[in-house]
């Protein structure tokens, strides 16, 4: 695909390949500009969450997400999805990948293994532990000979447990 830098994109491409036929989005947007797809990736959490999770104190752990920075936070500081809205978009991206490999290694009869309500929460909620650590610094970098500041992403984490550990106590004070 082929735009103009000055424009914003949003749509998907299908790859394949010896295991996986997956709809992968493909994204082009203007710089600092989140709105397409983080309000694309926030919906449909939003659907694949409130589709499968009912567990008592569900709701209340949803109504505390909406208050915190998880539909606009990064996933990471320089690796995978380091951007606005990373955080949702990559456990969305982790939910369905998740389902695929349960499909692949029990075929149609991976619902007797894991409940859906299982595999939504242990896909969509399992980077909880990064809500609320990331946050915007500044730093100084020489771009056409100026030195100018950009941002980047650093971490604040006030409760540095293990990272899996972490997420699921997050999640015990709700469900």
């Amino acid at each position: 695909v082929f735009i103009k830098s000055d424009t914003a994109f949003c749509g998907g491409a299908r790859r394949k390949n010896k295991k996986f036929d997956d709809v992968i989005f493909v994204v082009f947007l203007r710089k600092n500009d989140y709105n397409c797809i983080g309000e694309i990736m926030k919906e449909k959490f939003l659907e694949i969450y409130n589709n499968n999770i009912k567990r008592e104190g569900a709701d209340k752990l949803l109504a505390w997400l909406e208050k915190t920075d998880f539909f606009t936070a990064p996933a990471s500081t320089r690796y995978h999805s380091n951007f606005e809205g990373g955080l949702c978009e990559h456990c969305v991206k982790v939910y369905h990948r998740y389902k695929k490999l349960l499909q692949m290694e029990y075929g149609d009869d991976y619902a007797n293994v894991l409940s859906e309500e299982s595999i939504a929460i242990i896909a969509l909620l399992h980077d909880l532990c990064k809500v609320d650590t990331y946050k915007v610094e500044y730093r100084n970098t020489k771009v056409d000979g100026n030195w100018v500041q950009v941002p980047y992403y650093s971490v604040a984490d006030d409760l540095p447990y293990g990272h899996g550990e972490k997420s699921v106590y997050m999640i015990c004070g709700f469900m």
